[in-house]
């Protein structure tokens, strides 16, 4: 599945992305996500826009990248899918709370291609498999690290949850289904403790 255009995708991604690290006790690069989303979804798709969206899926929110930028360098299947996983960023006449960010999220894929909706199963897939990794035996550290009360994260995720099983007729659901279960039983040990 490699190609010029993943290639370029993943350059882009190392350099927009270049001084950002994933949370955790040691300081991961995040082009590790960039490129673990992409080889989740690559399991479930060979659609070459939905593959170099995998590494994009975080550019508009984090970065200085913008969507005309993204269509003109990946062209405008590649942004739509992008857009389609983006939550709203702050600016001057609204800040978003982290609850407003994550309903517009889930608005946002009610209506989203089928190659965001394997963007997104692939990156939630990623993260919460990190989080379980991450912070199994630190609890404190996650409830630290992470904004959003337990029941929201709990909730937000069912609300995404339904929106693939009702909208996406693509496997990935069975895997992000099983790492969904596996990520509410390290919520309940996080409540327990």
């Amino acid at each position: 599945m490699y190609s010029f255009r993943i290639e370029q995708a993943i350059q882009a991604a190392t350099i927009l992305h270049k001084n950002q690290v994933r949370k955790g006790e040691v300081p991961i690069p995040y082009i590790s996500h960039l490129v673990a989303v992409m080889l989740i979804a690559m399991d479930y798709t060979n659609d070459e826009d939905v593959i170099v969206a995998c590494l994009l899926h975080d550019a508009l929110e984090d970065t200085d990248y913008t969507a005309a930028e993204l269509q003109e360098d990946f062209g405008g299947k590649v942004k739509n899918i992008v857009l389609g996983v983006t939550e709203p960023q702050n600016d001057a006449t609204h800040t978003y709370t982290w609850k407003e960010r994550k309903q517009h999220y889930v608005t946002q894929l009610e209506h989203a291609s089928d190659g965001s909706l394997i963007v997104s199963a692939a990156d939630k897939i990623h993260n919460m498999r990190s989080m379980i990794e991450e912070y199994h035996t630190n609890h404190k550290r996650f409830v630290a690290e992470f904004s959003g009360g337990l029941d929201d994260r709990l909730a937000t995720y069912q609300s995404i949850a339904d929106i693939f099983k009702s909208k996406l007729n693509n496997p990935i659901i069975t895997e992000f289904t099983h790492v969904f279960n596996e990520y509410k039983l390290f919520i309940q040990d996080v409540k327990k403790s």
